[in-house]
């Protein structure tokens, strides 16, 4: 039996996970209340569920040993291999029509995450890492992606999805750190993450996390040769208070923001 995928079965994933999406993306769809963040509307969708039980269904059929866990339908098994799925990172635009949104595929060896995609079917791109490197695929043309190497925090490009997901206690940080960076954008969700793969932002700065939001991010940002940890500087696959950086010597400088108040 085969225990180690391979990246074609993630490109596999994220196939039919693409099929749930994309017939439903904008389009007249419901939008459930799952919970909250904070006091914002946290939304669910049909396509959330399809998308994961779609690649639940292969993951079992191909891989029955191993474990899953996945933001619509909790976990499921136990093994020291994990797939972490997030069927729609982004649901807010998704349901909003805003191309921004992506299929997060990640797999886990122990704790450590070994294999990364995020899929964007709308605008034809999927972005992976395997101990191999980093990819970007976009129209069937497939690039080597890079990290910029920008070392002066005072040239960085940094994003986080909302300042509203900021709370008392973690907005200061955030702040000094916007204050520190030539200039701060909003709203790219997991995509941005990718975008700091391919070598276009500089930092990414979410200030709570689950696992499904990140693993699969990982070995992409890392695989292009970025960093990224919680703010203690530790793994991020438990997720938390997470920043990405394009480099190591950026990733020194925006902790050091971050976690001393001047």
């Amino acid at each position: 039996m085969i225990i180690f995928p391979d990246i074609d079965f993630l490109h596999s994933l994220a196939d039919v996970a693409d099929l749930e999406t994309m017939t439903r993306f904008r389009t007249a769809m419901k939008a459930e209340a799952k919970g909250s963040v904070g006091d914002a509307f946290d939304p669910v969708t049909e396509a959330d569920r399809a998308a994961e039980a779609a690649m639940r269904e292969m993951i079992a059929a191909t891989f029955p040993d191993h474990a899953i866990l996945g933001e619509e339908f909790g976990t499921s098994g136990e093994s020291s291999f994990k797939w972490v799925l997030d069927p729609i990172d982004g649901t807010r635009p998704f349901i909003s029509g805003i191309a921004s949104w992506g299929t997060l595929i990640g797999f886990v060896e122990g704790e450590t995450a070994r294999l990364g995609m995020m899929s964007q079917p709308f605008t034809g791109e999927r972005f992976w890492a395997s101990p191999a490197g980093a990819w970007r695929e976009c129209q069937g043309e497939r690039f080597a992606m890079h990290t910029r190497q920008t070392v002066d925090i005072a040239e960085a490009i940094l994003h986080t999805t909302s300042p509203d997901y900021f709370d008392a206690r973690s907005r200061p940080a955030f702040d000094r750190l916007a204050s520190a960076v030539r200039m701060t954008r909003y709203g790219g969700e997991c995509y941005a993450v990718a975008m700091l793969a391919a070598g276009f932002i500089d930092l990414n700065f979410e200030p709570e996390l689950e696992p499904h939001d990140v693993v699969a991010l990982i070995p992409i940002v890392e695989q292009a040769g970025g960093i990224i940890t919680t703010l203690a500087g530790s793994p991020a696959e438990k997720g938390g208070a997470v920043l990405a950086s394009a480099n190591p010597a950026l990733h020194e400088q925006a902790l050091r923001i971050l976690n001393h108040p001047q």
